[in-house]
């Protein structure tokens, strides 16, 4: 989560409840956000156990979310509907429903002019969080059959720099956003049949569903891990005393260093170079700023920043964002300033960015600020940046700044956009970081993304998908008024009335009944109404 943080404390494995605030203390941003995690956690978790992987509700009153239906050999390009509803998947809850646009006060004019009804569906090609794009070959879906339909869920940070209706301008312009969001990203997308390592004919659906699980294990398992630790740089004789002579973090402040993946696949080896690059920011990728307008290598900005700690300078590497760029995890080049322009907001970058990012103001285009200059000095070299970023080099401590320094696993595989935080505190003069016993830094997982999967539909060609949804039923049903007293003499006299005109006395009826249910009761040891009940 890029978001302006002092450190994450939940920890799953430690099986906290809640978050237990005393009084007289500080309250801080880490308390807060786990006691949100530890609900979080336990929510989906039991949604999860109860549902299992994925599948949403069946009944009459609720419609099964996602459900595709493909539209191929059109006059147009490919394309599915994605029907509302709910689904879950991993316990996570995704929405299909497309919100209704609103009806505007008309106009003298437009006075019995009828708007186009909106579309009950999404398309593939606006789904909300998708961002596919027509002219991308890349994007099309598949034209050989079958293909799955899949569900892509995790989650991503939205500040106010993204979604301006999340500042309170009545704090005023002068005063910083407040908190960030949470939010859940579901893409809609196509697999190549190939990929489920399925050979021969089309197996059954049940088939299909158990090896896209196998492929889904696959791709959502981390991939890469990392360990960081703080050392006492050899040139810290040299440094003025503004910390501790025996601190082994240097930095003059406490920070929350964030190590990404900027292009994913694997790190150089022997005989391979390798494509996969790193970048770093010491307040957890959070320093943005809005963008105005792009215009080739100028950038006018809305702000140039808070202060001079957040601010821009000649030198500063930064990225290009906007809402389909983040959602779509596809890395651009970084671009270094050049060039201040103060009195004008504008900043020069060393080169034009891409022509599909931040030119469309209802995507809210910003840049971000990443706190790397140069990649790191190690065994006597310099590597050059590649595209902006640092080349990830493995089995080997590579210094950030300060002291801090950071070990990629060998032979991992990285993807864009994971991360891991490294907190560094001047009070200890070190960094927060799991250790074993004798006190050697742990290799850990990324902190994120977490990706989820759920197979929708199976294509076979111009008809009807194969649904691979799954769904349950709900627990709850129609309510009978229980009977009162009055109720139940008048239907225990007309029993017995009935019983009479046949010749018993009055209640023989309902003792023959009690004697013959009690004997079935003894007999099978069962109860006829717990029976009746389940």
């Amino acid at each position: 989560m890029h978001a302006d943080l002092s450190r994450s404390t939940f920890r799953p494995g430690q099986h906290y409840s809640g978050v237990i605030v005393q009084q007289g203390r500080v309250q801080l941003d880490a308390d807060a956000n786990e006691q949100a995690a530890i609900q979080l956690h336990q929510a989906r978790t039991a949604v999860a156990d109860l549902i299992g992987r994925h599948g949403g509700p069946l009944g009459s009153n609720s419609d099964t979310g996602f459900r595709i239906k493909y539209h191929g050999s059109t006059p147009d390009i490919d394309t599915l509907e994605i029907h509302g509803g709910h689904y879950y998947v991993d316990g996570i809850l995704c929405d299909a429903t497309r919100p209704a646009p609103g009806d505007a006060v008309p106009d003298d004019e437009d006075l019995g002019e009828q708007a186009p009804a909106p579309a009950a569906f999404w398309d593939y090609w606006d789904q909300p969080d998708g961002y596919r794009n027509k002219e991308n070959p890349a994007d099309r879906l598949p034209t050989d059959y079958p293909f799955v339909v899949y569900l892509n869920v995790w989650e991503r940070a939205v500040t106010a720099a993204e979604d301006p209706a999340l500042r309170e301008v009545a704090l005023g312009s002068a005063m910083p956003d407040t908190a960030a969001r949470r939010k859940v990203v579901w893409q809609v997308l196509p697999l190549a049949y190939g990929e489920l390592g399925i050979e021969g004919d089309v197996p059954s659906p049940d088939d299909v569903r158990a090896a896209f699980e196998r492929w889904a294990a696959k791709e959502a398992a981390p991939k890469s891990r990392l360990a960081a630790r703080s050392q006492r740089p050899d040139h810290a004789d040299d440094d003025p005393c503004l910390v501790r002579p025996d601190a082994r973090y240097r930095g003059p402040e406490n920070q929350l260093y964030r190590v990404e993946i900027h292009e994913g696949g694997e790190a150089g080896r022997a005989g391979n170079p390798g494509n996969a690059t790193f970048k770093w920011s010491r307040e957890n990728g959070s320093v943005v700023f809005p963008v105005d307008t792009v215009d080739g290598t100028w950038v006018e900005l809305a702000t140039l920043g808070q202060d001079d700690k957040l601010d821009l300078n000649v030198g500063d590497h930064v990225e290009l964002v906007d809402t389909a760029y983040a959602s779509r995890l596809e890395p651009l080049p970084l671009l270094r300033v050049e060039e201040l322009d103060l009195p004008g907001r504008r900043v020069r970058l060393s080169a034009e960015p891409d022509q599909h990012v931040g030119r469309r103001p209802e995507l809210h285009p910003y840049l971000r600020r990443w706190d790397h200059q140069a990649a790191p000095r190690q065994r006597g070299r310099t590597t050059p940046l590649r595209g902006g970023a640092i080349r990830i080099e493995e089995g080997a401590w590579l210094p950030l700044e300060d002291g801090v320094e950071v070990y990629f696993e060998k032979n991992s595989t990285y993807r864009t956009g994971d991360y891991w935080t490294v907190a560094a505190r001047t009070a200890t003069g070190s960094v927060e970081w799991p250790v074993n016993a004798a006190r050697k830094p742990l290799l850990c997982h990324p902190a994120g993304i977490v990706r989820h999967y759920a197979p929708l539909a199976l294509v076979k060609g111009e008809d009807s998908p194969v649904d691979l949804r799954l769904g349950f039923s709900q627990l709850a049903a129609r309510t009978v008024p229980p009977a009162d007293a009055a109720a139940l003499t008048a239907e225990q006299r007309a029993s017995d009335e009935e019983f009479a005109a046949e010749g018993a006395a009055p209640g023989a009826r309902s003792q023959t009944t009690a004697a013959a249910e009690a004997a079935v009761d003894a007999s099978t040891g069962e109860s006829m109404t717990g029976e009746g009940d389940v």
